[in-house]
């Protein structure tokens, strides 16, 4: 993880309470990775690669891996999803302007609510905007009220303890 981030210690807080809610009411917490393939910064062994390790997936956590921004193409999530009868997701991670907004646009697609909880998506500045402004473009305006339901970090721990 790196401090270019937008907002990253509140990101890192924000999911590692996340992840620990989620485990203390039975919810169950997947991960996925994103592996560019061979020669590529993103691949496995490379860092990077790998789930931050604040974040580490206990040994009964699925891990997905993908080569696309979308974590439901060709992956298994969707399929396991279903069989699981499962139809909101709570998304979290990197990057707010590329895996996270194909993540939420195609789970919307596939008819999956889609909860983007404050402050758990981060990104870098750009050549186009900053990183704060990314991040609130997506968050606030795009994603809000289309794809998914963008709310308060507190809304997430109530849903998250009913």
């Amino acid at each position: 993880m790196n401090n270019d981030l937008y907002e990253f210690e509140t990101f890192v807080y924000r999911i590692k309470t996340l992840i620990k809610e989620a485990r203390n009411n039975n919810i169950e917490v997947i991960y996925v990775r994103h592996d560019d393939g061979v020669k590529q910064k993103l691949t496995k062994g490379a860092l990077g690669y790998e789930i931050y390790e604040e974040f580490q997936p206990m040994p009964n956590e699925r891990v997905f891996d993908k080569n696309v921004n979308s974590a439901f193409r060709d992956t298994g999530l969707l399929e396991y999803l279903h069989e699981k009868d499962e139809d909101t997701i709570i998304i979290v991670g990197l990057q707010t302007d590329y895996c996270i907004d194909a993540t939420v646009k195609c789970g919307f697609e596939h008819g999956l609510k889609m909860i983007v909880p404050a402050n758990t998506n981060s990104t870098f500045d750009n050549a186009y905007m900053t990183a704060e402004k990314s991040y609130r473009y997506y968050n606030e305006f795009m994603r809000n009220g289309r794809y998914a339901e963008c709310i308060s970090f507190e809304k997430t721990l109530e849903l998250m303890n009913r």
